[in-house]
């Protein structure tokens, strides 16, 4: 979390968002420092000609967030200065990120998601944003008339955050049920929660498990009804518990690869070829992943647009779905 001018935290989800939206909004690109000066959740802690490292290594680690999403966030120098890092330009190209061709919206429609826009209270998106639109244009960067037209996917906070959040910061141990894939009924766990880190968009709880017995990683949209702190003290987390976690997810990532055969300009296509560490070979994808069952479900979203070649077990679970669907349906 990192604070606005006026103090109030400033989420991920929402440093992200707006992000997205200036990369969006400019066709000529944005330098690190403009980004850093200028959009939100960067811009309060920005000091001119000074020492932003923590702020750069923030954004560096936002920009592989986007792309985990598969936000196709580009790269590029500025004319005339190849290869220098600091006028190097970031975008976000519509044309590679745009609604399916047969999505529009009528005038009342438009008016319906501005007002959306209007309400949405999670940090104030659209005053923030609005202030960042306009410092761009003070820089004198061609910015759109309008920024809907996409839509970027960020993940909010699950539910169990919040109060393994809290549960952390007391020390204390929780119980929650968690529905592990392929089970058909949740278990009751027990843990001392050590760690909250974020991966492939996702967050997961570092933990000991004190009924099982040692430290588990546990996805936290698994985590089935509420999470409810007990007395008991939890057992004091090791200082390294978030970074040893995220390199063991890392690893988990690097080790399951899934291919994939999409169809040329389809939604799946631009989404999948843009994730973090996709090899691309035609139409062709290896992608990585941390969750074989939460990557079905995603491939079964896609439809006919994305065709699973291997592991043979993400095929079956991807027809699996797509049977139940039928199913459902008659």
């Amino acid at each position: 979390m990192t604070a606005d001018a006026s103090g109030r935290r400033v989420s991920a989800e929402e440093r992200q968002f707006s992000l997205v939206l200036a990369l969006i909004a400019t066709e000529t690109g944005l330098t690190k420092t403009q980004i850093l000066s200028t959009v939100e959740g960067y811009s309060a802690r920005f000091v001119p000609g000074g020492d932003n490292a923590s702020l750069e290594r923030q954004f560096e680690r936002d920009k592989d967030d986007l792309r985990e999403l598969g936000i196709p966030l580009e790269t590029f120098d500025q004319p005339g200065a190849d290869g220098d890092t600091k006028l190097q330009r970031y975008r976000v190209s519509r044309a590679e990120y745009p609604l399916p061709d047969d999505i529009t919206f009528s005038s009342e429609e438009l008016a319906l998601l501005g007002l959306a826009g209007q309400v949405w209270r999670e940090g104030s998106l659209s005053d923030d944003s609005r202030r960042a639109l306009t410092k761009l244009r003070g820089l004198g960067v061609a910015v759109g008339a309008t920024v809907i037209g996409v839509a970027p996917t960020l993940r909010a906070h699950d539910r169990a955050h919040a109060p393994l959040t809290l549960a952390i910061s007391r020390g204390r141990q929780v119980e929650f049920d968690y529905l592990k894939p392929g089970d058909a009924r949740p278990e009751h766990r027990r843990v001392s929660p050590q760690a909250l880190v974020q991966h492939e968009g996702r967050w997961h709880l570092q933990g000991f498990d004190e009924g099982k017995g040692g430290e588990r990683t546990f996805l936290l949209q698994r985590i089935v009804g509420g999470v409810r702190l007990r007395t008991d003290v939890a057992r004091e987390p090791a200082s390294d518990a978030a970074e040893r976690a995220l390199a063991d997810l890392r690893t988990l990532w690097t080790q399951q690869r899934a291919t994939v055969s999409v169809t040329p300009g389809s939604e799946a296509d631009v989404v999948l070829r843009n994730r973090a560490g996709t090899e691309v070979d035609g139409d062709v994808l290896v992608v990585h992943t941390t969750d074989f069952q939460l990557l079905a479900d995603e491939l079964a979203g896609f439809g006919d647009e994305v065709q699973v070649v291997s592991p043979r077990a993400l095929v079956d679970a991807v027809l699996d779905r797509w049977m139940h669907v039928a199913g459902s349906h008659g």
